[in-house]
């Protein structure tokens, strides 16, 4: 019950902007599994690998795209050559960034910031700010789509998604405002957002499967694994469905709404004991 329901959290939270590290830090408070220990070691193992059922969630639902883009690299046409060969570039170059300053200051971020208050404060930053980013949006002229994305481009993303090792930051909140920041489109930065999360979820998820594999079988064990894999994979595939529909319709407010929320319960609740 506790993988299917962190399973859940992962899959619901992954690609929407309200940061699925700082919703799994906080269930995980509730569920009791924030004590030192060797079970504690192993459900932060957990809720990383289990980010593979989002991962091949998104690669499901940009799968027409990315087929798409993998033939015109050998494509005869050189526009479509071109659009693929700088979209996958774009991708490298924006997931350069956080691999490299992950690495040097992942431990010491997840030591020091990897608690309720700290995410509480970065969900009620974020939420502000993704308010006055979706006012700032509707009143500038249109923004480039995702065929016109250029190195820029993906350089300001990549440093943006940094931000997303601050636990309660959300990476996709990041990338969109990068995204915006940067002169794309709502869409677009959206859809850059969700490819760019496909090698960092990647190449996170492999890292701590293969760092963690002996300490995640022996206190968690494979069918939970498998349980909270598979309900990621189903609940991340409609939650992208269902925040691109959303996205076109209201916009960023209702999420920065819902961060502030959140964040100022606790704060309550964690001033309250």
């Amino acid at each position: 019950m506790h993988a299917l329901i962190l399973g859940i959290v992962e899959g619901l939270t992954e690609f929407i902007p309200v940061s699925s590290t700082g919703h799994m830090i906080l269930v995980s408070h509730a569920m009791g599994f924030d004590q030192p220990g060797a079970l504690k070691d192993a459900v932060d193992a957990f809720e990383v690998v289990i980010q593979a059922g989002a991962w091949l969630a998104c690669v499901l639902y940009y799968a027409p795209l990315l087929l798409q883009r993998l033939r015109g690299l050998t494509s005869a046409d050189p526009v479509e050559k071109q659009l693929s060969t700088r979209l996958f570039f774009a991708m490298a170059v924006a997931f350069v960034p956080i691999a490299v300053i992950g690495k040097l200051f992942g431990k010491a971020i997840k030591a020091q910031l990897f608690h309720p208050i700290p995410v509480a404060s970065a969900l009620i930053v974020g939420g502000i700010l993704m308010i006055g980013a979706e006012g700032w949006a509707r009143r500038r002229s249109e923004g480039k789509g995702l065929a016109d994305l250029q190195l820029p481009q993906a350089v300001t993303v990549g440093f943006a998604q940094c931000a997303a090792l601050i636990p309660g930051t959300s990476r996709s909140m990041a990338t969109i405002l990068g995204g915006l920041a940067a002169g794309l489109e709502m869409r677009a930065a959206a859809d850059f957002s969700f490819l760019v999360a496909l090698p960092v979820l990647g190449a996170a998820t492999a890292y701590e499967l293969i760092k963690e594999r002996h300490i995640l079988l022996q206190q968690i064990g494979l069918l939970p694994m498998t349980v909270g894999l598979i309900a990621s994979f189903v609940v991340g595939l409609a939650a992208i469905a269902g925040f691109m529909q959303l996205l076109t319709k209201f916009g960023l407010r209702p999420w920065g709404v819902y961060r502030i929320v959140l964040g100022l319960a606790v704060v309550a609740l964690s001033l309250r004991g």
